[in-house]
């Protein structure tokens, strides 16, 4: 129109949405507002609907006498599309869902039909700009009922998951939206009351709160094991009825001949249990220590529970919480005793926990004790954090790991080994002041030994103590600063009338400043730290052991002592490994990589995805079509005529041999990546003559299962 052709610009395409119903009718829709119906056939413009707020995104209602418009200023438009040739200037319903304060933008909308009457309106943004600008929201609008889901992470994308197959009336009634965001994938049942969030099978996120720690238990008994699913089966009840929406493929791979389990410590003071018997994990069991403690956690899940009134009503969705509300709750060091269901968990203020795996849910106090690793030596003074302070009287607490004895060390500093031996009923822990022996069945402790250096001053500082200390660093390093920009100002400006003043006030506050801040300008030189200057005295690890001490004819129990090692210490602290020559390492805050050290135990993905669609002439086509492969792909033999031949016969041509066989790949790994040639399209260009032969004999609608083998 020419009142769009003056002045500013179309601005750029925002959106492009085809037709759901004829493929060669597009939507298009510009940044200024202008959004066109264009008919690919004929190349004329059949509609044009004359918006004048920012577009953000477009969608098409099912049968295609409507669309969707989404704005910046977090409206969102509903415009009838009648016949050709015409102007749309007004739609037929406007609306900003959190108005009417100034909004966010509305960033994509969907638009799903319901046989029910009203349609699924499902949007990213929108928020209230001033109070709820910077919440990560996708909200769910049908008919009067909205929900606001409340993420902890940015929203990447979203969709719906519907029935393939048409229903009566053409609705389309979806039943789950998967949601992307930064570090989860979150499935929402659309068919549930409340619509509740389907629990995932697989991409867990690792990083829910920061991992502290890990620890793995191989050939877990099946009893224990059975009694950690139950225990997690109870703990998180399944509100959604609906199973996952995302299904297909096929699992080649043969189950695992042992269970296996990773246990990983966290931030915020939860242990979580998951099955690593095979290429992914799967979250089994969660087990939280907070509840113990006093702490301010209660006070902010309180906070994130929507209220009758509140408005919008946000709804906390997905498990991703970085958050912790007392950093002396992280978990340091784990152990677990998988013949007697015993488990220890050491924190970051010196709390040793003692567990035991119950069936039932219990209500009961948990005894404290207190180990001195001191030992009343003199000269030693505890600069850190506090201890943290134990609930008192009976707690209540659910099926699953709970605690029996909480042992206290002090002073309350990270505790950096632990060891449990269930049989002799003792629990050994070490930090960086010694180490300690405690009998948790007559809650006494044993044995308790100060490794202090005299030298080792550090130790008596927490982390708040080093930050103080960086913070007096740079604040003196900023006031040289300061005083060096001083003179040379004086030097600059001597003739200048304020010279003498500027003078006068730099001599002053030489005079006023403490005798420590010396403004004398100071060249360091960095050295390697010896011995007596580190922590001499950290306790690495600990190991129970029956073994010849005193002599060579009485093995009685002993508890050793790791000696320092000059390497234990961050670059490898999240490294653990399993009975089987395999391991685990964080290559990231929330990726592990597994690995094997064994040539014979090698965990490893093997499936088939199975999809339907019509044959063409790609490397991945049925054995009729003859041999026309891509490059790195090595052609496989035709079966007989008349045998088409099962997916297992395909997937035995393409699985390994033996190592030692003549046909071994080991030495010649194949490469498909690369450029495709001028020899290639010749190749090519030879072969498809015959490809088209055997197409002619084939369907033009038959559909063949073609297979992806990942390995």
């Amino acid at each position: 129109p020419p009142c769009y052709r003056c002045g500013k610009a179309l601005g750029p395409v925002e959106s492009i949405q085809e037709h759901p119903r004829d493929g060669g009718r597009l939507l298009i829709g510009y940044s200024r507002g202008l959004v066109v119906l264009w008919e690919q056939n004929t190349r004329v413009v059949q509609h044009l609907f004359l918006g004048n707020q920012q577009l953000e995104s477009l969608a098409w209602e099912q049968s295609g006498k409507s669309i969707v418009s989404s704005h910046s200023d977090g409206g969102y438009m509903v415009w009838a599309v009648s016949g050709a040739g015409q102007r749309t200037q007004q739609p037929v319903m406007s609306t900003i869902p959190y108005g009417p304060f100034p909004c966010k933008a509305i960033s994509k909308i969907l638009w799903r039909t319901c046989d029910s009457g009203n349609p699924f309106i499902i949007f990213n943004g929108g928020m209230p700009r001033a109070s709820y600008g910077d919440r990560h929201c996708v909200s769910v609008l049908q008919g009067q009922t909205l929900a606001t889901l409340d993420f902890t992470s940015r929203v990447i994308d979203f969709f719906t998951v519907q029935s393939s197959e048409a229903t009566e009336g053409g609705f389309e009634n979806p039943h789950a939206l998967v949601v992307l965001v930064e570090e989860e994938l979150v499935a929402i049942d659309l068919q549930t009351p409340g619509w509740p969030t389907i629990p995932a099978p697989y991409l867990a996120p690792l990083h829910s709160s920061a991992i502290t720690c890990s620890c793995h238990v191989s050939n877990v008994p099946l009893k224990l094991w059975e009694r950690i699913v139950s225990a997690g089966e109870q703990q998180s009840p399944r509100l959604s009825s609906a199973a996952w929406p995302i299904d297909g493929g096929k699992n080649l791979a043969q189950e695992p001949t042992q269970r296996g389990l990773l246990l990983t410590g966290h931030e915020d003071g939860t242990v979580r249990f998951w099955d690593a018997s095979g290429v992914s994990l799967k979250p089994l069991y969660k087990l939280g220590t907070a509840s113990i403690f006093q702490t301010d956690c209660e006070h902010n899940d309180s906070l994130n529970q929507a209220g009758e009134e509140e408005w919008p009503p946000f709804r906390k969705v997905g498990c991703f919480d970085p958050y912790s509300d007392d950093p002396r709750l992280g978990v340091q060091k784990i152990a677990l005793c998988k013949y007697t269901a015993k488990m220890v968990v050491a924190g970051t203020a010196g709390q040793v926990l003692v567990m035991e795996l119950s069936d039932e849910k219990s209500e009961h106090a948990v005894s404290v004790a207190t180990v001195d690793l001191l030992q009343d030596r003199e000269g030693f003074t505890w600069k850190g954090h506090d201890r943290l302070a134990p609930r008192n009287g009976p707690l209540p607490f659910a099926p699953g790991f709970q605690p029996s004895v909480l042992v206290q060390c002090v002073p309350p500093a990270a505790v950096t080994a632990v060891t449990l031996h269930s049989e002799w009923n003792l629990v050994a822990f070490g930090t960086s002041h010694g180490f300690g022996l405690f009998d948790y069945y007559r809650r006494n402790p044993v044995l308790a030994r100060c490794t202090l250096h005299p030298n080792d001053s550090l130790a008596m500082e927490g982390p708040l103590s080093r930050v103080k200390s960086l913070k007096k660093s740079l604040r003196q390093s900023f006031r040289r600063i300061r005083k060096s920009r001083v003179s040379g100002k004086k030097r600059l400006n001597a003739s200048s009338p304020s010279s003498k003043v500027q003078e006068a006030n730099a001599q002053l506050a030489e005079q006023v400043g403490p005798p420590e801040v010396e403004m004398t300008p100071v060249q360091r030189r960095i050295e390697p730290r010896s011995a007596d200057d580190s922590l001499s005295g950290v306790v690495r690890c600990l190991y129970f052991a029956d073994t010849f001490l005193r002599d060579g004819e009485t093995h009685p129990p002993s508890l050793g002592k790791a000696p320092k090692l000059r390497l234990d210490i961050s670059g490898i602290a999240s490294c653990v490994f399993t009975k089987h020559g395999q391991g685990f390492y964080l290559i990231s805050p929330s990726e592990f990589e597994r690995f094997s050290l064994s040539a014979r135990n090698v965990t490893e993905p093997l499936c088939r995805l199975e999809v339907t669609r019509l044959q063409d002439t790609s490397c991945l086509r049925g054995p009729a079509l003859g041999p026309a492969p891509c490059r790195g792909c090595s052609p496989q033999p035709s079966p007989p005529h008349g045998s088409p031949g099962s997916p297992e016969e395909h997937l035995a041509a393409f699985s390994p041999g033996s190592i030692d066989s003549p046909n071994s790949s080991m030495e010649n790994p194949l490469d498909t990546t690369g450029d495709i040639t001028v020899e290639e399209v010749k190749d090519f260009l030879a072969s498809s003559e015959e490809a088209e032969r055997n197409l002619r004999n084939a369907s033009e609608d038959e559909a063949r299962p073609a297979g992806i083998l990942i390995k």
